[in-house]
């Protein structure tokens, strides 16, 4: 039976190329194929999902689409023998959001393949909480400690410590009793203590450009989340065998640099993929996340909890870098 609900809407003007996004109503007729069905009880919001929503994202492979790379919520219709209705599931990643509708819809149509099971120690608004910014947070932290870097290995710079990813990096290292450093271009000092950071430094301090190829040794590790010239400061300034973890590119998708923090320190830099990281080592990384790496400061992370309608606005703030910490979508009293 086809049933009819809300969810944002994003479309391109084939002639003009401008791109728009609202509220409409469809049904679940309207959903791409896929072998479960899910009630979407709870999404969240990530700087790709604002992308998605304008003409320069490029994140969007074809329109109209249904923006929203994470989701939780219950098996309403399986034809995947892994799974049975009522089972509580969430997804992140894949193609959702960008060439399959995503979250920001009160149903879903996915691949089994894509979905995990809900850790039995997270709820639904737990695993929005995370999303995909908690899962990418949690990837880069295993591939520091997998490459050495340890609590007792010296300080450890998170960049873009405000935003989502950046926010739950910091806290997942101080709960494992890091020296975590904050890089951030926002008046954050009082919530990123509170995440657990010891040292806040400027944007303009982890950006700066230099006339050496190396700098002092400072980090024995570091997370990045922005890209461009701040990665740039980390591998000048990365201490001999360390390792830096990166996700972003909001600062920039090219680098300058050279051979030397690779050939003269022995540096690596760990490329973090969480959209088609393979599923055995997501689900593990998920268990992780509901056990002994669920971050202590979540619910302190998540700035807002918000409905449908009210998305565009907060997109919109996404847009403009004025967003701190994580926004969790409530898809349960809108219908």
């Amino acid at each position: 039976m086809s049933v009819k609900f809300s969810a944002l809407y994003v479309e391109q003007d084939v002639h003009t190329r401008e791109v728009t996004k609202g509220i409409r109503e469809i049904t679940t007729d309207d959903l791409p194929q896929g072998d479960i069905l899910i009630k979407v009880h709870f999404s969240d919001v990530n700087y790709k999902d604002a992308l998605a929503t304008i003409s320069s994202g490029r994140v969007v492979r074809h329109y109209p689409m249904i923006p929203g790379v994470d989701l939780s919520g219950v098996v309403v219709e399986t034809h995947n023998t892994r799974f049975r209705e009522g089972d509580e599931v969430l997804v992140t990643g894949y193609d959702l959001g960008t060439a399959h509708f995503g979250g920001f819809s009160h149903y879903a149509r996915v691949w089994g393949d894509w979905v995990i099971p809900l850790p039995a120690s997270l709820s639904l608004w737990d695993a929005m909480a995370l999303g995909t910014a908690g899962f990418t947070a949690a990837l880069a932290v295993d591939a520091l400690q997998m490459h050495g870097v340890r609590a007792d290995s010296g300080p450890v710079l998170v960049t873009g410590a405000s935003g989502g990813a950046g926010s739950i990096a910091v806290n997942l290292l101080a709960d494992q009793h890091y020296e975590v450093a904050a890089g951030t271009g926002k008046s954050a000092e009082e919530y990123l203590r509170k995440l657990g950071a010891s040292e806040i430094l400027s944007r303009e301090k982890v950006s700066g450009s230099s006339k050496h190829l190396l700098d002092h040794e400072i980090w024995a590790g570091g997370i990045d989340s922005v890209g461009g010239k701040t990665l740039e400061y980390l591998l000048r300034t990365t201490r001999y065998g360390g390792s830096v973890a990166a996700f972003g590119m909001r600062g920039g998708t090219q680098i300058q640099t050279s051979v030397f923090p690779f050939i003269l320190r022995g540096i690596r830099l760990l490329g973090i993929d969480s959209v088609n990281c393979p599923y055995d080592y997501r689900r593990e990384i998920w268990q992780r996340l509901g056990s002994d790496w669920k971050p202590s400061q979540l619910p302190y992370i998540v700035q807002n909890t918000v409905g449908l309608h009210n998305l565009p606005q907060i997109i919109d703030e996404l847009l403009q870098g004025s967003h701190l910490g994580r926004t969790v979508v409530d898809l349960n009293h809108e219908e």
